[in-house]
């Protein structure tokens, strides 16, 4: 058994949770909090057997796609903000951020 541990932009969330429902996918969804943009994501939990892992990955990369977006970088924490002007950046987000873990044992109550 493995528990894949899916990262995702709230854009996909719905479209993820979905799909995975109809492929016959049980997840546990948790709200997160993406470190670099500070963005809503949603972290997905899913306990699978090993067999299915390639189904799932399947899943969740027709689900989550990357789109580009515009950011303001954040003012330096150092120096002076007076020579500091933010112009928008583009950054590339969305996708997904797939772990896969080896789980030891499992237990339903």
């Amino acid at each position: 058994m493995k528990l894949v541990i899916a990262v995702v932009q709230d854009k996909d969330s719905n479209r993820l949770s979905n799909a995975l429902i109809k492929e016959g996918f049980r997840a546990t969804k948790l709200a997160s909090t993406g470190g670099f943009l500070r963005a809503g994501n949603t972290t997905f939990m899913i306990g699978i057997e090993d067999e299915r892992v390639p189904e799932v990955f399947k899943v969740i990369k027709a689900n989550c796609k990357v789109r580009d977006q515009l950011v303001t970088p954040v003012s330096p924490m150092g120096g002076t903000t007076d020579s500091y002007i933010p112009f928008p950046v583009e950054v590339q987000v969305g996708g997904a951020a797939v772990f896969l873990l080896p789980v030891e044992r499992f237990e339903h109550f």
